[in-house]
């Protein structure tokens, strides 16, 4: 069976974008720490941040694996949709639960690339994954809610017109359940710069314009609330199956980038007289990791289309994160162990995309975290946590 070449003309198309960014352009971009703005631009003058908005609002109603299809083919051809993938999962919030008001006043604007809405505001210090034990608080105060809090590993914030923020409105000893008393606002992140809201950069081992955000009193308009007060929670848990997804099929393209590097340098790289792909010990590990990345990338078409259908894909979701991010992880070790010295020199740009892939290990939700959410809920083993 090949490889998932769907939705052809759209992967066609991204891989003449990425020939405009080769590898120098991100090798500059990483050593400065630069993000990179030309290319989010070129994505989003050709419509395909805007892939998920519904034509109606502007955007190109494509459905997850179209949006799937492009991020893959991004990571596969040496560039960096991490710049740029938060818009098209972190607007099904706003798509889904938003007012008609609010979706007529920024869809169209996104999907036109006015606003950049590229900021989700969730991670605290002190809760990580343990979303529900956020305190970051948004107290209602006339015409507006007063936020107080932090955020931590807000990527893109300083790139973002708009943040889609996670913050506690009813406090924890007043709610039923855990997951009770969060909402979800959209921050004006031009208005809130200097008065309430302060960022700061975290450098990290690869460029990936990663922040702290610090909320002082901020006030956010009460029209600003998407939804219902105290029900944030299940607004953001409805589009982490979509985040799930994408991200898988970015670690895909990554996979299928490290794999055909591996076997071009092992098919011309010649010692002791002969090709080194041509000895098994060269050529096993690349073979298994294809073989890897194949599984995965069944799993995120699987994925995608019970997504599409409307169908629980909690389990698939996870499985495609988990399976691809180690296929990516796998396929950057053999890439890397492939080229030997070569692997580590930058001109190469295997140490680049070896430092990005090792993020989806950790992140958006770590590795060990999915086997814990397939042990409880689709083997029935006893909670973990």
């Amino acid at each position: 069976m090949e490889e998932n070449e769907t939705y052809g003309e759209i992967r066609q198309e991204i891989r003449k974008l990425c020939r405009r960014f080769p590898g120098e352009y991100w090798r500059t971009l990483d050593r400065e720490r630069h993000y990179p703005t030309e290319f989010v631009e070129a994505l989003t003058e050709a419509g395909w941040l805007a892939a998920l908005i519904p034509e109606s609002f502007g955007g190109s109603g494509l459905p997850l694996s179209a949006a799937a299809a492009i991020l893959e083919e991004v990571q596969r051809n040496g560039c960096n949709g991490a710049a740029a993938h938060a818009q098209m999962y972190i607007m099904g919030t706003l798509l889904r639960h938003g007012s008609d008001a609010q979706k007529q006043a920024y869809l169209p604007r996104i999907a036109s690339g006015e606003l950049r809405l590229q900021a989700f505001g969730v991670t605290e210090p002190g809760s990580g994954t343990d979303t529900t034990s956020i305190k970051t608080f948004a107290r209602r105060d006339g015409d507006a809610y007063v936020v107080t809090g932090q955020k931590v590993w807000t990527s893109r914030a300083e790139h973002s017109d708009l943040m889609l923020l996670l913050a506690r409105t009813t406090p924890h000893d007043e709610v039923a359940k855990r997951t009770d008393g969060l909402s979800v606002f959209l921050v004006d992140m031009a208005a809130a710069l200097g008065h309430g809201l302060t960022v700061k950069p975290i450098r990290t081992m690869m460029n990936h314009a990663t922040t702290e955000v610090f909320f002082d009193a901020l006030r956010i308009p009460a029209a600003n609330l998407i939804g219902e007060e105290g029900k944030g929670f299940r607004y953001i848990l409805s589009g982490m199956n979509a985040e799930r997804i994408l991200i898988a099929a970015e670690c895909v393209g990554d996979a299928k980038w490290f794999i055909a590097k591996a076997c071009a340098y092992a098919s011309e790289r010649a010692v002791f007289g002969r090709p080194i792909g041509q000895n098994q010990g060269v050529q096993f590990p690349i073979a298994k990791a294809y073989a890897a990345m194949r599984a995965a990338e069944l799993m995120v078409a699987e994925a995608a289309r019970l997504f599409e259908a409307g169908r629980d894909c909690g389990a698939e979701a996870n499985m495609s994160k988990l399976l691809a991010a180690d296929a990516a992880w796998e396929a950057a070790n053999v890439c890397l162990q492939t080229h030997g010295g070569f692997g580590f020199a930058e001109d190469f740009d295997i140490e680049r995309k070896f430092r990005e892939t090792r993020l989806y290990q950790v992140a958006p939700i770590s590795t060990n975290m999915i086997l814990s959410y397939l042990a409880e809920h689709v083997l029935g083993l006893p909670r973990s946590y």
